[in-house]
């Protein structure tokens, strides 16, 4: 009797502890923490995502995880450049390509832009023009390589070779696209546009994410039977007032991904290094000399024994090898993925084709302002506002051209977009953190290479940082006239229109092969040996779910 007392009691106490950790564990996925309120919107009131997970990486990207490494050279200075001294540095977790864009990649945004702005139109001509790459920077005066002037882009050889003679300018062109592409494509298939939709655009009715999200109504250039026609906005209709903006997606619903971009050249650097091979709990000075580990260019593993990691350069008329045994595969470009990925994943990131990052130049890295997320180049905008207080969107016929110095002409915005402004004092008064809209000269104090910088008896009146040569294009009457820059005065190439590029090429030697070689190029120039890859932020934590701190 006593037993089935004891017995009683105790599951009496069990469910008392039961219901206890029930209501102390209570589950406010739906309702908020600050008022109670219900925030799935079943109710008809406010609709966010509480239970929101960290998409899969966005096509043809790999994770790469943030942390503290050495950025810049650590090895012998043989150039005695002086532009790369080591700093510590922190990078967040963010995505990258997998591979270099390759010509089909490329050529996709070709095709599409061919489609939906025919440069039969005049209007739309130098669209598609401005967009293609330069096939003329194989050319050579004492070689010949007509094959790669003519074959080189389209044909299907060499579709998943790495494209090249594509400038800065392009590089970020297709980069946008690739957003607009990737995110279009989700709103089909997720049901909030017609399942169609990407795939009939045209230069009155397209799709850009900034557009969608700042102004949904007006993409597509209106067209409600686009924009209303998915499966999960019909549902927001059926229970929603049709003229509430909660039928469309917004940002707060984590829907689309973040802008495809260049990665900065501290994101470049930190994921081509890949030190996780040899970080040892915190020791992250700097201890690879190659994206691979090892001091050397060749596989020292017992299968693949004396194979080139890369191709590149290996001495004067050397591009390759002697053909067989020792030979790297290659005498230009090469198929992606043709050598081991590092250890994050990537490929390429010495050899094939140096890459384009987003910095602009400048020999000096500013440690002391800035050790985290470095990048020298930020441009602040916002969305320009009309005078009914909307956005104001660009249409066919408000395509935004930029002329280049050397008279090619590239379309910058084009119809569908939000026009953009330079911030104003509205935006910076007061502030303690950012005071100008372009802070591409933001305390850049290389003296080196100012020589008359606010200098008394300067014949430079302006006092500009680097007094490089400024070629002018100008146009009239439909004809381009272009004055060279032949003064004798100019004491460096720098200015504000040079990018850094960085990784070794098929044309380099070994040493350019070290991730931490820095080097630059006109933004508005392409060549041979140059190519790009993306990159994306991760939004969230730094890491997945799942991941544990080890002590």
């Amino acid at each position: 009797m006593k037993i089935k007392n004891i017995l009683n009691i105790g599951v009496t106490v069990l469910g008392a502890f039961a219901l206890i950790s029930c209501n102390n564990s209570r589950d406010y996925s739906s309702s908020s923490r600050a008022t109670g309120w219900d925030l799935s919107g079943k109710k008809g009131g406010l609709e966010y995502k509480t239970d929101y997970e960290s998409k899969e990486p966005a096509p043809g990207l790999v994770f790469v995880e943030g942390g503290t490494f050495t950025m810049g050279r650590v090895q012998d200075d043989v150039m005695h450049d002086w532009n790369n001294s080591p700093t510590q540095q922190h990078v967040q977790s963010f995505y990258m390509d997998e591979t270099e864009v390759t010509n089909l990649m490329y050529l996709e945004y070709l095709n599409y832009l061919k489609e939906v702005y025919p440069p039969s139109e005049e209007r739309y001509a130098n669209i598609y023009k401005g967009a293609l790459p330069d096939t003329l920077v194989w050319r050579n005066p004492l070689g010949f390589l007509e094959n790669m002037v003519n074959n080189y882009l389209r044909h299907p050889a060499y579709q998943n070779y790495p494209v090249v003679g594509v400038n800065w300018i392009q590089a970020t062109e297709f980069s946008k696209w690739r957003t607009d592409r990737v995110n279009e494509k989700i709103a089909a298939d997720e049901g909030y546009v017609a399942r169609d939709a990407y795939r009939n655009a045209s230069a009155e009715s397209n799709f850009t994410t900034d557009t969608y999200l700042n102004a949904p109504s007006q993409v597509y250039g209106g067209n409600d039977s686009i924009t209303r026609a998915g499966k999960q906005t019909q549902r927001k209709l059926n229970r929603k007032n049709s003229d509430s903006t909660n039928i469309y997606v917004q940002k707060k619903d984590g829907v689309f991904y973040p802008e495809y971009r260049l990665p900065t050249e501290a994101e470049w650097e930190y994921a081509a290094v890949a030190q996780t091979s040899v970080r040892d709990y915190n020791s992250y000075k700097g201890r690879k000399k190659y994206p691979w580990d090892g001091e050397y260019t060749r596989s020292s593993k017992r299968k693949t024994l004396g194979d080139q990691k890369a191709n590149f350069k290996q001495g004067v008329g050397d591009y390759g090898g002697i053909a067989g045994w020792s030979d790297d595969g290659a005498d230009i470009t090469t198929e992606v993925k043709s050598y081991e990925p590092n250890d994050y994943g990537l490929y390429d990131m010495a050899g094939n084709v140096a890459e384009w990052v987003a910095d602009v130049y400048r020999p000096r890295v500013d440690v002391e302002f800035n050790d985290f997320n470095y990048y020298r180049g930020n441009v602040y905008t916002k969305n320009a506002i009309g005078k009914d207080g909307k956005v104001e969107i660009l249409g066919a016929d408000d395509v935004v051209y930029d002329t280049l110095s050397d008279g090619k002409i590239i379309a910058r915005n084009l119809p569908g977009e939000i026009k953009k402004v330079g911030i104003d004092e509205k935006e910076t008064y007061l502030r303690t953190n950012f005071s100008r809209s372009n802070n591409k000269n933001f305390r850049d104090g290389d003296k080196a290479s100012s020589r008359y910088f606010k200098q008394s008896g300067s014949n430079n009146s302006d006092n500009k940082m680097y007094n490089s040569p400024e070629h002018e294009v100008t146009a009239a009457n439909g004809k381009l006239d272009r004055k060279y820059d032949e003064s004798n005065s100019r004491t460096t190439l720098i200015d504000d229109s040079v990018r850094v590029y960085k990784g070794g090429s098929w044309r380099d030697r070994a040493y350019w092969l070290d991730p931490a070689q820095r080097r630059y190029f006109p933004q508005d120039m392409a060549t041979d040996f140059i190519g790009f890859r993306n990159a994306m932020s991760k939004t969230g934590s730094k890491t997945f779910k799942g991941r544990k701190t080890r002590n």
